[in-house]
C-alpha cells in the first residue's frame, strides 16, 4: 500500500468521526445561499473572505501558492517553531499568490484551528488542501471560507471526480484537480478539469522530479491553468516551468526550511 492509500482509508474512517466537521454546525447560518435567511436566488451574495483563486494566480507571471505545513509523513517535522499565522504574513508580504493549507491532522499536522488562524492573518485566498472523499469536506471548505478545493484523481472514481468538480464549481470555489501520472491526466480532463495541479511526487519512491511536470502539461488541455506542485527548490526550477507554459507554482517545504521565509519567497520567485 503505498502512502496515499493509507491517508485515503484513515480519512474515510476519520470524517465519521463526532465532531469531526467542527464548522459544519454553523453551515446554514455561515453560507448565504443555503442559510435560513437566504436571499432570493437573483440576490446571491458570495461567502465573506472567498477570493477567486484563478484570478489570483494569473496577476503574475508566474503564481505562488505558498503552503502552510507542519509535517509530512516523508519529512517529518519540517519547521519548528511552528507559527501558522506568522508563516502566511510572511508569505503575503513577500508577494506569494494565495496560501495552501493543510487540513489532514494525522499526517500532516493541519486542521480546522490551524486554517482558521491563517485565515485571521492573511487576505489571500486560499486552498483547502485536503484528502477529499466526501462532499460534506466541499461544505465544510466553503463554510470556512476557501477559495480553492484540491481534488485528487488518485483518491477518487470518474464518477466522484466529476460530481466534486461540479460541486465545488456550484459552491463558488475552484477545484485544483491533481494528478501524478498520463492515466490519471487523461482521467482529469475527461471529468472537465479546468485548473490541473501536477504533483512531481512519486507516491511509491517519494522520489520528486519537475520533469514529471514537463511530461503530463503536454496532455494537458491548451486553455487550462496548470499548477505544478512538489520538489520546486530553485529560481532555474522556475524559469524552466514559467517557460513551458506552467501557470503556477505550489511551494511549500523548500521555504519552510529556509531562516527568513519572506527572503525565500524572492529568491525562488526571481
Amino acid at each position: 500500500m503505498n502512502i496515499l492509500n493509507e491517508i485515503i482509508e484513515n480519512k474515510r474512517l476519520e470524517i465519521e468521526t463526532p465532531g469531526y466537521f467542527q464548522a459544519l454546525e454553523d453551515v446554514l447560518e455561515n453560507i448565504p445561499h443555503l442559510g435560513k435567511n437566504a436571499p432570493p436566488c437573483s440576490e446571491k451574495v458570495p461567502t465573506p473572505g472567498k477570493i477567486d483563486f484563478v484570478a489570483a494566480l494569473k496577476a503574475a507571471p508566474i503564481g505562488l501558492i505558498a503552503e502552510v505545513k507542519r509535517r509530512s509523513p516523508s519529512a517529518g517535522p519540517i519547521r519548528e517553531p511552528f507559527d501558522p499565522a506568522a508563516i502566511a504574513r510572511a508569505y503575503e508580504a513577500a508577494g506569494a499568490q494565495a496560501i495552501s493549507c493543510l487540513m489532514d491532522a494525522k499526517y500532516f499536522g493541519g486542521g480546522e484551528a490551524q486554517w482558521n488562524e491563517v485565515r485571521a492573518a492573511t487576505g489571500l485566498p486560499m486552498l483547502y488542501k485536503e484528502f477529499v472523499v466526501d462532499p460534506r469536506q466541499i461544505f465544510h471548505a466553503e463554510a470556512l471560507g476557501a477559495s480553492a478545493v484540491l481534488l485528487i484523481v488518485a483518491a477518487l472514481t470518474d464518477d466522484e471526480l466529476r460530481s466534486f468538480i461540479q460541486l465545488v464549481d456550484a459552491s463558488g470555489m475552484t477545484p485544483l484537480v491533481e494528478v501524478h501520472t498520463e492515466e490519471e491526466m487523461k482521467r482529469a480532463v475527461d471529468a472537465g478539469a479546468q485548473c490541473i495541479g501536477i504533483n512531481n511526487r512519486n507516491l511509491k519512491t517519494f522520489e520528486t522530479k519537475i520533469e514529471t511536470t514537463l511530461r503530463l502539461r503536454e496532455l494537458a488541455p491548451a486553455d487550462c491553468i496548470l499548477i505544478s506542485e512538489s520538489g520546486i527548490r530553485t529560481a532555474d526550477d522556475i524559469r524552466t516551468l514559467q517557460a513551458s507554459g506552467v501557470s503556477a507554482v505550489l511551494v511549500g517545504e523548500s521555504l519552510l526550511r529556509q531562516p527568513d521565509i519572506g527572503v525565500a519567497v524572492k529568491n525562488l520567485m526571481i
